[in-house]
């Protein structure tokens, strides 16, 4: 039997450290820590394992392809919402928990936008509607005047909410309101001087808005917390730069395409 050809020095020492590199990376395998638990989307649960060091903004990125919710119109809840720059360990995610994911599939965005463009418009059924402004409700409440402390509104702009959240305000009571976003426990803190709603971000089922007549950087909005109109809380003197900036906060971004 003929005998093997011996390996050189260089080859044992490559093969070596192909031997250690390979261990290494199985090392790095097995020592990775992840964890076990679901994820509910509507109807639908994904159970999901991930690593515990990997970001939220990476867990979206792998639910964009299990859901079909791109990654910028999902908002995840665990304990309050999560921050893309999170880790799921500093986030307090563990093995057997539930996060649920908020959001909707661009294709059913699309197909909802697309219906309302197609649907007939009845041109010889136009309705009149009185504006807010001149209800007897509304005017009321804005014939007590602005309140002092009102912020300065701009018609015709679009600006950030501001970091404070809106002050100013009045209710349908009459009295002084504002407005507190808490965004790490989503949600939407609405107080006057005798108490404080502290409302889930999501329970808020629309916005809606309209200028004040002849004050137009001035505007009156609506949250809608149950199912109809008559749950809407109506707020006054909202200045008009803020409204679409507020709708973008509690519905979305893309809550102008329903």
């Amino acid at each position: 039997m003929m005998a093997e050809p011996a390996m050189d020095k260089e080859g044992q020492e490559e093969t070596a450290q192909g031997q250690a590199d390979a261990d290494l990376g199985s090392q790095e395998l097995d020592t990775e820590a992840s964890v076990a638990f679901t994820v509910t989307h509507g109807k639908e649960t994904h159970p999901v394992t991930f690593g515990l060091q990997r970001s939220v903004a990476e867990l979206k990125t792998r639910l964009q392809g299990l859901t079909g919710v791109h990654v910028n119109m999902q908002k995840l809840l665990f304990k309050g919402m999560l921050k893309d720059n999170q880790t799921l360990e500093a986030a307090g995610v563990k093995d057997g928990v539930k996060v649920i994911l908020m959001g909707s599939k661009v294709e059913d965005i699309v197909k909802l936008a697309a219906a309302a463009a197609n649907a007939p418009k009845l041109e010889d059924a136009k309705v009149v509607q009185t504006p807010w402004s001149e209800l007897t409700e509304h005017k009321k409440i804005l014939d007590k005047g602005k309140p002092e402390d009102a912020t300065l509104g701009l018609k015709g702009r679009k600006l950030p909410l501001p970091s404070d959240g809106l002050r100013g305000l009045l209710n349908s009571r009459g009295m002084k309101t504002r407005l507190t976003f808490k965004l790490e426990s989503d949600q939407l803190w609405i107080g006057t001087n005798e108490v404080t709603q502290k409302l889930p971000i999501g329970s808020i089922r629309n916005v809606k808005s309209q200028p004040v007549t002849g004050q137009e950087e001035y505007s009156i909005v609506a949250l809608q917390l149950g199912p109809t109109d008559k749950s809407n809380y109506y707020l006054y003197w909202v200045p008009s730069q803020y409204v679409e900036s507020l709708k973008d906060q509690i519905l979305g971004p893309f809550a102008a395409w329903f």
